[in-house]
């Protein structure tokens, strides 16, 4: 074949390859081939003899209907052909036989035009295949027929890539007359390589990624590719994504093992000049990931070429401008890195330093993220930034008050990794303890104060070696002696000075170390109290971070550390009916699992159960009873998931048990509190162990603290199960009875006894005769008149007395439960015993007889008509006798007493609603006008607890409910904002235009108020419009308030109409508030309603106008002149 160009075969290939050959497709490829194998194996000249290029050419365009084991073949007999073509350039070169060279370039170039080819028919039948294979071939299913197996064929694509580079190291020179021509021969190799990037799952395979990246580098190195490499880079990093972090490993390559930095300067150049429209999101995206990985591989390149790419730091693009903060922080990573720390270096760390915190303030919150990031990775370092490192904390700081959660989770990163990183270690360990880093400075400034007077100038009046005044003539009058003595005593002193003095620099030196450790101390402990704001984040995410930190600078003995991790331990209330939820749940139990269930790894078993139990107690000391709850909710559930073993409940016993006297009594009740929570789960733990309840909390440990029976008597509570009920003669029960008669005037006897009476109804089988039995014996014990042994302590009759009504009313309470637990049980029977319809007749029959409501009817008859007035009953004659006492606070006087009885009132109005009604204006009476504020709390939380009992009595009285909201006493209002929430949102009482002043304790001075009517307005709005109904009235009474502050005001307002979310009530809401613009007597009446109208989105033209003309003030002239 002499007509062969490649130009004009290449064209027409890229055009219609159809019209390459004319030749018809054969009939038997497979013979076909093995002809033109078997002229080819004889000499690979023989490509241009006959027809056998166009039979390879034919079979090419035929391609995808050859059978993989032809296709094999033919990709062999090119590839091979190829090879023996470049052997024999070689040596044609190398004996310089010129006039050949013309025919060995045609073979060359038709060998290595059908490579190329080949090259593309196998990458366009693997695309395919790995397409269709996704889609519907079955997994494990071989490859059908026609197609190569896919490493199969990628062993064909490294072959020609090594022929291709075999064929590159020629001197191609010698054989292409112009640069032209061997461009287009170049092109060959370089479009197959290309090509073969394009599919991702040849990128996937790192051995077949060398190869391609082998072809282009030598294509460049050698042959002049360049500027066609950067053209096509460049058009690939555009339309293919995933080629963005792999031109950048091709580039690196590229300059430092054949030392071409060209290239990657002029795409770097191309690059910076790029601009992008802030709505696309798709093009600056592989710019962005090229520079990051660039970056990382080769940053000194990247240094270079540093100022053209600050230019995107103003980009429009935010993706941009991530890659760049990213950029920065690599840079100043590799800078760090390197040994020599040149001056040059230290400049230019610096301002890329002033970059990260400056982008920090970006308008976007990914870029500040991004800056955030780029600090952390540097806080890796072993260069620790000192001088900087202040300044990175309280931008950290900052930016947890970020509006974006996106940003604030770094931003608690960063602080964390600030402190597993910080440079205050060398001197004194890791730990951060604040008293501890404040009396080491403490010590060296009196160290410093005691050694600077030592430097002070020392006069001497005999001799001054400095004096140059004296004339000769008192030089010679000086004797020889009295000059040695003289030079001897300076050198003295200065060798003092001098020995101070470098102290004194030590000192200072380390003053300063220690005040900048202290600074750093104080900020994170100013970080911890707004983390601890974010543990109740909406983003869980954000939370799961701010738990991380908290363990992290407990492990540094930050003190602010124990507070966030006791908040914390509320996030076991998390709804877990998300994976997010779920999330917090797990991490916590994981974080207080590290924390305090984890012993170190040399512990034995004895000791590391020894360890988990002391740390267990641990966390009952000072807790809250919010805390207790929730820590129980987590013992529970790791209990569930068996995260707790029986060694450690026994070493809880057995500190519980001891008899020593090293055992504290913090620590028994610490033991006996967990031991308790345990049994909520398993109540074995408590039943296993009742002799040492007897001995112990019951017994004589028990007798000298009350506080230790009352957890006792609460571990008890746990047994709730019929079968193990305990008659009223068991040792248990009758412990408890002693407790209940035990007179005493420690005020830690009323909660002792009533959890001794919970214990007792939850334990006895026949409690009422019990209790009946204990209040006999106290009422003898009171108003009986005998004499009292000398030797004995007198008893005091109204201490007495006032234990005496405290455990009628909770008796009497107690009793109610007692009668709504038998009429439960009786439902559940007779449910039962409906279900087993046509089984034997049992005692069962007796009970179906019965008619539900015939039953209800007889317990309220009970609660309304014997417990409390049937003269036969016990309660009716102290009925009378507590109402006599809390009207009569004159006579009856003793505040414990005074307190006791209010208790016993509002509980027994809990009883019957006649009684109820009777004693309400007394009980009223009372919250106004007592001075005890634990009196009025008991009184709100029991007007609550007659809402729930007897509804229409306390719904015309609510008024007195909502005046304890602004109580002098802070503990009074949230006892009311508690109790009001939960009857406003169980509906137990209407809201009648109340509402406002709930909403003035959104601005409450106590945070806990405010946060609690936020949490409180939050769920009301999910309660059918409820905030939209009652806007209007919120707003009359919060405007009509002149003690209300305008900020106050306009936040309780923003805050609320953040609510109205449906545009249809904030419509109608503008519409009703805009009526009140003409009729506003005074600029702030005006001013109010026209911001309550801006925060609606109401789109209402009339109303827009109005607001834009102003307040006007019309005066009663200008009415009679208009009239």
């Amino acid at each position: 074949m002499d007509g062969f160009n490649l130009s004009e075969y290449l064209t027409a290939y890229l055009s219609d390859s159809n019209s390459l050959t004319s030749a018809d497709y054969v009939e038997d490829p497979d013979d076909a081939l093995d002809a033109v194998i078997d002229a080819v194996a004889v000499d690979s000249a023989a490509l241009a003899e006959g027809n056998n290029f166009e039979t390879l050419e034919s079979m090419l365009l035929n391609f995808p209907n050859l059978t993989s084991k032809c296709k094999a073949k033919l990709s062999d007999l090119i590839i091979s052909g190829l090879s023996a073509q470049a052997e024999t350039t070689q040596q044609l070169i190398e004996s310089e036989e010129h006039e050949l060279f013309g025919q060995q370039r045609q073979l060359l170039e038709m060998y290595s035009f059908l490579t190329q080819w080949i090259v593309a028919a196998l990458e366009n039948c693997n695309a395919q295949a790995s397409q269709g294979s996704s889609k519907s071939r079955p997994k494990g299913k071989p490859t059908s027929e026609g197609n190569l197996d896919p490493k199969a064929t990628i062993e064909h694509f490294q072959s020609a890539l090594d022929v291709m580079c075999k064929v590159q190291r020629l001197k191609l020179s010698k054989l292409f007359v112009t640069t032209s021509e061997r461009d287009v021969f170049i092109s060959l190799y370089t479009r197959s390589a290309y090509l073969i990037l394009e599919n991702e799952q040849n990128v996937k395979n790192v051995t077949l990624k060398m190869h391609v990246f082998k072809v282009l580098c030598i294509a460049i190195k050698n042959n002049g590719h360049g500027f066609g490499a950067q053209t096509s880079l460049l058009q690939n990093l555009t339309y293919y994504d995933h080629l963005a972090e792999t031109i950048a490993e091709f580039l690196q390559i590229l300059y430092e093992q054949y030392d071409y930095p060209q290239l990657a300067d002029e795409i770097l150049r191309e690059l910076s000049n790029k601009e992008f429209n802030s709505n696309d999101s798709k093009g600056p995206k592989p710019v962005a990931s090229f520079l990051v990985r660039f970056s990382q591989l080769a940053p000194r390149l990247v240094m270079q070429k540093m100022t053209l790419l600050a230019k995107h730091l103003d980009s429009e693009s935010y993706t941009l401008r991530c890659a760049i903060i990213e950029v920065c922080g690599n840079l100043i990573l590799d800078l760090s890195g390197q040994e020599e720390t040149m001056e040059t270096h230290k400049t230019q760390i610096n301002s890329f330093l002033d970059v990260l915190e400056e982008r920090l303030l970006d308008v976007n919150p990914f870029c500040r993220s991004k800056a955030i990031q780029a600090l952390s990775k540097l806080c890796d370092l072993e260069a620790k930034f000192t001088q900087r490192r202040q300044q990175f904390t309280d931008l950290a700081i900052q930016s947890l008050e970020d509006k974006s959660s996106y940003v604030r989770r770094y931003a608690i990163k960063l602080l964390a990794r600030l402190i597993s990183t910080h440079p205050f270690s060398v001197l004194h360990g890791g730990q951060l303890s604040l008293p501890e880093w404040t009396d080491r400075l403490d010590k060296v400034n009196t160290e410093l104060k005691t050694l600077l007077p030592s430097l002070e100038p020392i006069a001497m009046e005999d001799y001054n070696p400095g004096d140059q005044s004296k004339t000769s003539d008192e030089d010679l009058l000086n004797s020889p002696t009295e000059d040695e003595e003289a030079d001897s005593n300076v050198q003295v002193l200065n060798a003092e000075q001098h020995v101070n003095a470098d102290a004194i620099n030590r000192l200072r030196l380390t003053k300063q170390y220690y005040t900048e450790a202290l600074t750093f101390i104080n900020s994170l402990h100013k970080a911890s109290n707004i983390i601890c704001l974010l543990l109740s984040a909406k983003n869980k995410t954000e939370v799961v971070e701010a738990m991380d930190f908290f363990v992290i600078a407990d492990a540094y003995k930050l003190e602010t550390a124990k507070t966030g991790i006791r908040k914390m331990l509320h996030l076991i209330w998390t709804k877990a009916n998300s994976d997010e939820g779920k999330g917090v749940q797990i991490h916590l139990v994981e974080c207080y699992k590290s924390l305090f269930f984890t012993a170190p790894e040399h512990f034995s078993e004895g000791d590391s159960s020894t360890y988990i139990a002391r740390n267990l107690i641990s966390l009952t000391y000072g807790a809250t009873a919010a805390e207790l709850t929730s820590l129980e909710r987590l013992l529970y559930v790791m209990m569930k998931n068996k995260q707790l073993s029986d060694l450690v409940i026994q070493k809880l016993w057995q500190a519980y048990g001891a008899q020593q006297r090293d055992i504290s009594k913090t620590q028994r009740r610490g033991s006996i509190i967990i031991l308790g929570m345990l049994a909520a789960y398993d109540s074995g733990i408590i039943v296993r162990e009742l002799e040492t309840l007897f001995h112990i909390g019951l017994g004589v440990h028990g007798k000298h603290d009350f506080v230790l029976a009352r957890y006792t008597c609460m571990a008890l509570q746990r047994i709730n199960s019929a079968a193990q009920k305990l008659p009223n003669d068991h040792p248990i029960i009758q412990r408890l009875v002693s407790v209940l008669e035990t007179y005493s005037e420690n005020r830690e006897w009323y909660p002792l006894a009533e959890q001794a009476v919970n214990a007792a109804y939850g334990l006895g089988k026949r409690p009422d005769l019990l209790c009946a039995n204990v209040i006999q014996h106290l009422t003898r014990v009171v108003f009986t008149v005998r004499d009292t042994p000398a030797s004995t302590e007198p008893m005091s009759t109204t201490c007495a007395l006032s234990q005496l009504i405290f455990l009628i009313g909770h008796i009497a309470i107690k009793h109610i439960v007692h009668m709504e637990a038998y009429e439960n049980e009786f439902k559940r029977r007779k449910a039962a015993a409906e279900k087993a319809v046509g089984q034997a007749k049992d005692e069962m029959d007796l009970i179906t007889g019965t008619s539900e409501d015939d039953f209800t009817e007889a317990i309220n008859h009970i609660r309304e008509r014997e417990l409390l007035y049937d003269e036969m009953a016990l309660l009716p004659r102290f009925g009378k006798l507590v109402a006599e006492i809390c009207s009569d606070n004159l006579k009856y006087n003793d505040p414990q007493l005074q307190v006791s009885a209010t208790l016993c009132l509002a509980k027994l109005m809990c009883v019957s609603s006649s009684y109820c009604e009777q004693n309400l204006p007394l009980l009223l009476t009372i919250l106004e006008k007592s001075r005890d504020p634990v009196t009025r709390s008991n009184i709100v939380i029991a007007l609550g607890d007659i809402a729930v009992c007897f509804n229409h009595i306390i719904d015309e009285n609510t008024e007195f409910l909502y005046r304890r909201l602004h109580d002098a006493d802070s503990i009074v209002q949230r006892t009311c904002l508690m109790t009001l929430t939960f009857l406003i949102l169980a509906g137990q009482v209407k809201v009648k235009g109340q509402l406002g002043e709930m909403a003035k304790c959104l601005e409450d001075s106590d945070k806990s108020i405010a946060d609690l009517a936020k949490m409180f307005f939050t769920e009301l709005a999910h309660k059918d419009n409820a905030i939209y109904n009652g806007y209007t009235d919120i707003f009359s009474t919060l405007s009509a308030d002149r003690s209300l502050e305008d900020d106050a005001l306009r936040r309780i307002l923003k805050f609320l109409s953040s609510f109205i979310e449906k545009e249809k009530h904030a419509k109608q809401l503008a519409e009703k508030l805009a009526v009140r613009l003409p009729r506003c007597e005074t600029q702030k009446e005006w001013n109010d309603v026209s911001y309550a109208l801006s925060l609606l989105p109401h789109k209402n033209e009339h109303i827009q106008k109005v607001i834009a003309d102003g307040f006007k003030v019309v005066s009663p002239a200008d009415v009679l002149v208009a009239n």
